[in-house]
């Protein structure tokens, strides 16, 4: 999301080591970070989408193809309304400001969440977003909004029940990956890196059914201090760790782990 400027990324992707696919991102600590300054906390929001800038550009160039954020959650709504109206205004100005750069940088976005009770205004710059920029092959920039995990994986429950119900799958036939083709990211490979900023250790329902092999990161930066240096030192950390989804390592790699 912006507030005026674009986006101008660089054009070789760096690939490091073991790179991981797609990286999911809680930027928390927007409003700790404007309260230590003595800031409104809709300073510290905007800074953040400075923060998120940034952290886009530098996906792009380490070769990362998709790029989840959490954006605004369906508990958000409970915030103040002075608040929750910044945030929306942060989205337009997103659309407005940003998404042309995004499109001429080969950029995907789409959207996942609950659209069902937005307003018409939002639900139609969500739509453009994803339409702008629907035939882009680069990174994938996934905006969760409006989302939360519960209430995704009680959805696909209840599509999977309408199914049952209506004669069309068979309750012996549910399973794992039944489940997962009903969820928002039905199309989109699970996420292998997991990042918390501000120091909080939870996932605050975000990506529950999505993150069960994920690596976790929590690191003590408030979002609007995350920077690039930040975010490869993420990509490293992830690139030395041993990733087994409950199994063994080859013999060979534990020796060299060991070692």
């Amino acid at each position: 999301m912006g507030d005026g400027g674009v986006l101008e990324f660089g054009a070789a992707a760096l690939a490091p080591r073991s790179a991981p696919r797609h990286v999911a991102l809680i930027m928390d600590g927007n409003g700790r970070w404007a309260a230590a300054r003595g800031l409104p906390r809709f300073e510290g929001h905007r800074r953040g989408v400075e923060a998120l800038r940034k952290t886009v550009r530098a996906a792009i160039e380490l070769g990362v193809d998709y790029l989840t954020v959490y954006s605004f959650s369906v508990e958000n709504w409970t915030r103040p309304a002075e608040e929750v109206r910044s945030l929306l205004a942060l989205l337009h100005r997103f659309i407005r400001n940003d998404l042309a750069e995004l499109r001429s940088n080969n950029v995907r976005v789409r959207v996942i969440g609950d659209r069902v009770d937005l307003s018409e205004d939002i639900a139609a710059l969500l739509r453009e977003a994803e339409e702008t920029t629907a035939a882009n092959t680069g990174l994938t920039l996934i905006v969760a909004f409006n989302y939360g995990a519960r209430q995704e994986i009680a959805a696909a429950a209840r599509a999977l029940a309408a199914e049952v119900a209506a004669g069309r799958l068979r309750p012996c036939d549910i399973d794992a990956g039944a489940i997962s083709a009903r969820l928002d990211t039905a199309d989109v490979p699970d996420p292998d890196l997991i990042i918390r900023t501000s120091g909080e250790q939870r996932l605050s329902n975000f990506m529950l059914w999505q993150a069960a092999y994920a690596e976790l990161l929590f690191v003590p930066v408030h979002w609007p201090d995350f920077d690039r240096a930040d975010f490869e030192a993420a990509i490293d950390d992830y690139a030395h760790r041993d990733r087994r989804f409950g199994g063994l390592a080859p013999v060979g790699r534990r020796a060299k782990t060991a070692s």
